[in-house]
């Protein structure tokens, strides 16, 4: 077991998630397209708020797409933002 699977089954066990709904992998996806494409600071963020909207009875693989999505078209949904400001 690799550290990021202890630390992962450790928090699961403390916070009383089953580990079988977490998909790890689509979570570091995220955070990645989110540090990359948005700021580095945005990724931890999002994470969190993920979490608070999957908490809140959001679809995990939607709204994981959805903001994936988000952050690899921020740059042009800003500069489209910023163009009609």
């Amino acid at each position: 077991m690799n550290v990021l699977e202890e630390w992962t089954a450790l928090v699961c066990r403390e916070l009383g998630v089953d580990p079988a709904r977490v998909d790890r992998e689509a979570v570091l996806d995220l955070t990645r397209d989110v540090a990359h494409g948005v700021a580095r600071p945005a990724a931890p963020l999002t994470a969190y708020l993920l979490g608070l909207a999957q908490g809140a009875g959001a679809a995990p693989e939607d709204a994981l797409e959805r903001l994936s999505a988000m952050a690899r078209n921020w740059e042009q949904a800003t500069a489209e933002t910023r163009k009609d400001a």
